[in-house]
């Protein structure tokens, strides 16, 4: 197969299609780049249980498999939930956040920057939070709902870029948008360009530094799991279980 079909090759050059998919040589070519932060590894015992989010939930198959897709929005949940025990969130909150972060993306024309793509999504939960919540198997207060949907709205959009509605609504969902904020930054390890890699700088809570460490092994082994034929769900929970057992 041609290299310019490559992520990798397709990112140096400016030509990244709308919607993109992991391929052996770039995932091979970010596991050669591990960098520095992420050199350090910790066994996580007991980590958060996965919330994978349905095919169906996305905008079509093709999103659904995607860079932006059910493996990214599934590590994002779980490290959201590393990330509320670190920031010892209520029960609600934390079951809240890990909601957000499974579906933030869901609503997603193309792996772009698709502006306006989080509102979409929290418009989404709120016409579809019964089934969601019934297929995670969580009960929520309303106001625990109400503030996941903030979260989403916000997620993409740079806290430099908002608005004072944004400022407004961000002091109604402040841990859960800045925890959702900072798990989503975790896993853009996946990107094909270093220089897209996770910048702490642009965040508002703390990050552990062996967390960065944690977010590569978790996207590295679900995403080769992933290539080598196994579903979704599986491939999360393999990587799960590497990380729960890393010396």
């Amino acid at each position: 197969m041609p290299s310019a079909v490559w992520l990798k090759d397709l990112a140096r050059t400016g030509r990244l299609p709308d919607h993109q998919v992991m391929d052996q040589p770039t995932l091979t070519w970010i596991a050669e780049h591990r960098p520095a932060e992420a050199s350090r590894t910790v066994a996580v015992t007991d980590p958060p249980g996965l919330l994978t989010p349905e095919p169906a939930w996305f905008t079509s198959r093709q999103a659904a498999d995607g860079i932006h897709g059910i493996r990214h929005n599934a590590r994002v949940c779980l490290l959201a939930g590393l990330l509320a025990r670190q920031h010892r969130l209520e029960p609600d909150e934390d079951s809240a956040v890990r909601l957000a972060a499974a579906v933030h993306d869901c609503r997603r024309r193309n792996d772009r920057a698709d502006p306006g793509h989080g509102q979409r999504a929290a418009s989404w939960l709120a016409r579809h939070h019964p089934a969601v919540t019934a297929a995670f198997d969580l009960d929520l207060p309303a106001r625990s709902l109400t503030a996941a949907g903030t979260a989403i709205g916000l997620h993409d959009i740079p806290y430099s870029s908002f608005s004072p509605a944004h400022h407004h609504a961000h002091r109604r969902a402040e841990p859960l948008t800045d925890l959702l904020k900072a798990a989503d930054c975790l896993d853009r390890y996946r990107l094909p360009l270093t220089r897209w890699w996770p910048d702490t700088s642009q965040l508002r809570v703390p990050v552990p530094d062996w967390l960065h460490g944690i977010a590569f092994d978790l996207m590295l082994h679900s995403e080769q799991a992933r290539l080598e034929g196994a579903s979704h769900h599986d491939a999360l929970v393999h990587a799960r279980q590497i990380i729960s057992h890393l010396p």
